[in-house]
């Protein structure tokens, strides 16, 4: 075994342990226990719920955290065409992807011993799956428009499915339905599917990610840790910059949610990493990328500690910045801005 261990070293595999299985736990609570809250029912990503879509069409209202198709690929902004927010996704994945090429071609495929590396390549996935959905929504979109002389039509034909579904078994909602277009009622009718929710939770854990690394990066490692092998330079600065510019860039002007409990796969994700340094270390792989995931330091434990607690403020100030889009943009632009 390439890599010794000493008594503390046990307090650093417990920190990393509790935080993996506490994240298991959220997740399970969440989104496995197949619950059902009017209030803050999140469709689940690891276990099929029931076909609840029906209700929430008939009684026009929608659970917060209720994911439609259509919310992957629509704009918060009213008006702003789809294809806009699939150019931005498509050009995203096109400049991540050139920097990371020439991040391998640079320093080799043992750069990915990086957390950057890592994080850098999960955005760039979660820009693909964005595109492939914000494609597929700009054909829906153009399938689903239609000449305004049929738009009544449509509308009556939905009155009638709508007061059929209350007919047969939803006799317990009360008030008035609101009658939407057809295309708004599919956009509430169609859940977002498997690919969908994978493509929300990478957007998530990938945020608190980016948060992490430009700040671990930028105020730890250039002012205090700099060497040789860490020296700035222009794609170190791209790669720690761009990652934020291009995701919040999305963030502005998409329609997604960003609940807190997926903090969960965030933690997942960097005690992944945690866990593929002390493998590659154990199998003989001598220098460690970040100093303070170094074992032999006394200090370890309190370093791991704080890395642990810090995932809260990094995944909150991103939740932070959502809010206060969400806040700002629909008070100064009430006509044009949906939460």
């Amino acid at each position: 075994m390439g890599l010794a261990v000493y008594w503390y070293d046990f307090v650093c595999f417990g920190i990393v342990g509790i935080a993996f299985l506490g994240a298991l736990y959220v997740i399970w609570r969440r989104e496995g226990a197949g619950k059902c809250d009017d209030t803050t029912m999140y469709e689940s990503l690891v276990v099929t719920r029931p076909d609840m879509d029906g209700y929430y069409a008939a009684s026009g209202v929608t659970p917060i955290g209720h994911v439609s198709s259509t919310q992957l690929w629509t704009s918060c902004w009213l008006g702003l065409h789809p294809i806009w927010l699939f150019g931005l996704r498509f050009a995203s994945f096109l400049i991540t992807s050139g920097f990371l090429a020439w991040d391998i071609l640079e320093y080799g495929s043992s750069i990915f011993v990086y957390y950057t590396e890592w994080t850098f390549t999960l955005v760039i996935v979660y820009f693909a799956i964005g595109t492939i959905v914000s494609a597929h929504g700009c054909m829906v979109y153009y399938s689903k428009k239609l000449p305004a002389s049929e738009n009544g039509q449509k509308e009556e034909l939905l009155r009638r499915d709508v007061e059929s579904t209350l007919a047969i078994g939803v006799k317990e909602i009360r008030g008035t339905i609101k009658l939407q277009s057809h295309y708004d009622q599919e956009a509430i009718q169609q859940r977002a599917g498997f690919w969908g929710y994978l493509m929300q939770t990478a957007y998530q854990t990938c945020a608190g990610a980016v948060i992490l690394t430009d700040l671990v990066f930028w105020c730890i490692i250039v002012p205090f840790l700099s060497n040789a092998h860490l020296e700035l330079n222009m794609l170190m600065g791209c790669m720690h910059t761009l990652n934020a510019v291009f995701l919040l860039l999305d963030a502005s002007v998409n329609g997604l949610s960003f609940p807190w409990f997926r903090l969960a796969y965030f933690v997942l994700w960097s005690c992944s990493y945690v866990v593929f340094q002390w493998v590659i270390h154990a199998c003989g792989y001598s220098m460690w990328p970040y100093p303070f995931l170094e074992l032999s330091s006394p200090w370890a434990p309190l370093w791991y500690l704080c890395l642990a607690v810090v995932h809260i403020p990094c995944y909150g100030l991103y939740s932070l910045l959502i809010r206060a889009k969400n806040s700002i943009f629909s008070r100064f632009f009430p006509q044009a801005f949906v939460e």
